[in-house]
């Protein structure tokens, strides 16, 4: 052989060594964006089987490199949306779900205490004409009756409290979707995971 030719066949083997690097660099890429591991230049080069120094000195790895690294930090992005968005679906509902039973307790309050008005005013007007006995079944019933409107008045409280909780909850998602938001925008690399 002569000197020409082995330097043309260690070229060849050369380039026949990097594409190899470079299919395997494909194929660990691939393997991490479907089993959605963090693209990284040392995990990649572990998965690969190839030195950082390749990763970072040969053109078409970094290239694949860059590639896969702005891909995946869209599909972070993505995700990361997606889940802000059922989270704050999720928060607005129970909102909405808390201030509905909070308009049917007022109901309930108002329609007692429109009964118990009523049954205050049939008992004054009769209270004379009534035995002993008439008179403490009727008190009895008062008392059950000022008993419900306490259980119903606790219920709207616990009610208020749920609402202005979801309430709050809700403005601190707003507030932290917001901030992702701006974060994102500035700079999309310091979004934590």
């Amino acid at each position: 052989m002569t000197p020409s030719t082995r330097t043309r066949a260690a070229n060849q083997a050369r380039q026949q060594h990097i594409q190899t690097k470079l299919m395997a660099i494909k194929e660990a890429l691939r393997i991490m964006q479907r089993e959605r591991t963090p693209i990284t230049y040392p995990a990649v080069a572990r998965r690969a089987d190839v030195s950082r120094s390749f990763l970072y000195q040969n053109p078409d790895a970094r290239t694949l490199m860059e590639t896969a690294l702005a891909t995946a930090g869209d599909q972070r992005g993505q995700d990361r949306a997606s889940r802000d968005a059922q989270i704050e679906a999720s928060w607005r509902e129970r909102a909405l779900n808390a201030e509905d039973a909070l308009s049917m307790a007022h109901r309930e309050i108002g329609t007692q205490r429109d009964r118990i008005g009523l049954l205050l005013g049939q008992i004054r007007d009769l209270e004379a004409d009534y035995t002993e006995q008439a008179a403490q079944r009727i008190a009895t019933q008062n008392a059950d009756l000022k008993r419900q409107v306490s259980d119903l008045s606790q219920k709207n409280r616990n009610l208020e409290e749920k609402l202005a909780a979801s309430r709050s909850n809700n403005r601190f998602l707003d507030k932290r979707i917001a901030d992702l938001e701006a974060r994102l925008l500035e700079d999309p690399a310091t979004i934590p995971e």
